[in-house]
């Protein structure tokens, strides 16, 4: 299956090495690029990605506001940040936004297809440096056992527990269904009843928070290998 992919950038060098980078791959077809965010938007709408790689500093409309016009779409695409700043207030912003992960620019080829591969698949990806970052900042804001956090983990059953972590790690519905020998469908019941448990509105948030609460380490931030 073809994944279509939107690569926006104000910087064209960037956009033509992206292009460059994942044309190469069969099973991903660059469909556009954009300069700007009301760019992204219009170009979305017109060629309908299922992945948007998304820069955050950009003239006109920034990579944030343009993840928020994104999401509210008939045909809502994956998001992929793709950022030089990984200490960005930005970063928090854009996941706010709904964005399914947060990369550095200074990854390499493989770790760039695997992304747009796995958040294509549904799941989520986070360079290990930001994720420290949002770790930090997270528990400075609020530490686990506070705020209810480790109760609310607590009432999990133990199936969306597990699926919880899964997310953390990066994992798609389809390889926690292949991992806890479960059908897809009921990956999908425990992931929905895990974020309403929780009062979460998406799985990159999911994933920020079993970090937050001790469920997966840093070291897994990375897609999950084939």
């Amino acid at each position: 299956m073809t994944i279509r992919v939107l690569i926006v950038d104000d910087q064209s060098l960037i956009r033509s090495g992206l292009r460059s980078v994942l044309g190469a791959d069969s099973e991903i077809v660059v469909v556009a690029e954009a300069a700007d965010g009301a760019e992204a938007v219009s170009a979305t709408r017109e060629h309908c990605p299922q992945v948007v790689i998304m820069d955050l500093h950009m003239p006109l409309i920034g990579g944030v506001e343009a993840t928020l016009q994104l999401m509210r779409l008939k045909e809502v695409p994956r998001v992929l940040v793709l950022t030089t700043f990984n200490t960005d207030d930005l970063v928090i912003e854009a996941l706010q936004a709904g964005a399914a992960g947060f990369l550095l620019k200074d990854l390499r080829t493989e770790e760039l297809v695997a992304a747009v591969r796995t958040v294509a698949a549904g799941g989520t990806v986070m360079s290990p440096e930001i994720m420290s970052k949002l770790v930090s900042r997270a528990h400075a804001r609020m530490p686990v056992g506070s705020n209810g956090l480790r109760e609310k983990i607590d009432s999990l059953t133990d199936s969306e527990r597990e699926v919880l972590t899964l997310i953390g790690a990066g994992y798609t519905n389809q390889k926690i269904a292949e991992a806890l020998h479960l059908s897809l469908a009921s990956v999908k019941t425990y992931a929905s009843r895990m974020l309403a448990r929780l009062g979460l509105d998406n799985r990159t948030q999911a994933a920020i928070l079993a970090y937050e609460a001790g469920l997966v380490g840093a070291e897994r931030a990375r897609p999950p290998r084939k």
